[in-house]
């Protein structure tokens, strides 16, 4: 309990309180090693025991470990642990004969000759998309701090071109992951794609009634959140760069972000079935070569099944995705 542990002029000096055969006691010893060492040694105690490692100042082979030539009786080597210079050069030897049969691995692979031309092209889309989103997200936000809830009736004439842009330009990550240019798997992009997708050009752009509507504000700011923290992650990613905070926020703000985007489209949905029903607008009446009455309020009816689902599908591929890259790494047993 409570050791006392320093090193003075490259003496260990080891003083504690400790329960043995004869009761509590007081153990202490002396070590005066033979070359220089670090003068801050680093301990850690468990139930069991109590480790001390010491550095040295100079990586080379010692004769031996103190200075006197004859060992202490109470100092025995860990065989376990000790290595002698033989065997710091077998597994030299071995790192070496590892490192150069992984080389010919890697030469065996047959070069990409388009990788750059990849790279450059995947980080300017995705920087492209996050200039995008961040104009939209900064005119939204000046926006609602100058005119307050005034904001929200005039979103879609002020952010639409933009986003627009931005959506029709987010077709080729559905591309991108169908020719194998990123490992993201299809499904979840063709789910998020289409979906935003569908509430933009199909419910919002076909309908004046809805451009006015306050949901659309909170639509386009769930959406451009979001997107504030995937784009840049995906852009440093093509070079390598992995900055720890932005990897939290882009595998965490999506928990609350995705599923508000969700109901946020859903209550749009359900706001334009009213609409649609008095205008029918896309509903498909007899006669016609199908000769059947399909009502696109009924097809809006079935779209909000099939959004909750692809909600559900997404949030369970970013789950897996946050566990991943935030979950605890498991250590590689030698």
């Amino acid at each position: 309990q409570n050791p006392d542990i320093t090193i003075t002029d490259n003496v260990l000096h080891f003083r504690a309180q400790g329960h043995g055969a004869k009761g509590d006691n007081i153990y202490e010893f002396e070590i005066e090693f033979l070359e220089p060492v670090e003068p801050k040694p680093v301990c850690r105690m468990t139930q069991r025991q109590l480790n001390i490692t010491v550095q040295k100042k100079e990586s080379n082979w010692w004769e031996r470990l103190t200075k006197q030539e004859k060992r202490p009786l109470f100092l025995a080597p860990d065989f376990d642990r000790w290595l002698d210079e033989s065997d710091a050069e077998m597994e030299l030897k071995e790192k070496e004969e590892e490192k150069i049969s992984k080389m010919k691995i890697e030469s065996r692979v047959p070069k990409d000759p388009f990788k750059h031309l990849k790279k450059g092209y995947l980080i300017m889309y995705n920087l492209v998309q996050f200039l995008g989103f961040s104009w939209i997200f900064v005119n939204m936000t000046v926006r609602l701090f100058i005119l307050g809830k005034d904001s929200f009736y005039d979103t879609f004439h002020t952010i639409s071109d933009m986003m627009y842009f931005c959506q029709t330009l987010a077709l080729m990550e559905i591309m991108n992951s169908l020719i194998g240019l990123v490992r993201s798997p299809l499904i979840p992009s063709v789910v998020q794609v289409f979906g935003r997708n569908f509430v933009l050009f199909v419910i919002l752009g076909s309908l004046e009634e809805m451009q006015s509507k306050p949901v659309v504000f909170f639509i386009f700011y769930f959406w451009s959140i979001t997107e504030l923290f995937r784009y840049p992650y995906y852009m440093l990613s093509c070079i390598g760069i992995e900055w720890k905070p932005l990897t939290w926020l882009r595998y965490t703000v999506w928990i609350p972000l995705y599923p508000l985007g969700g109901l946020a489209e859903a209550v749009c949905i359900v706001q334009s079935i009213p609409i649609f029903s008095e205008t029918g607008k896309f509903s498909l009446g007899l006669p016609n070569p199908l000769n059947v009455t399909i009502q696109f309020p009924f097809v809006l009816q079935i779209y909000l099944i099939a959004l909750f689902l692809g909600v559900f599908v997404n949030f369970r591929h970013l789950y897996k995705q946050r566990k991943q890259h935030l979950g605890p790494k498991k250590r590689k047993m030698k």
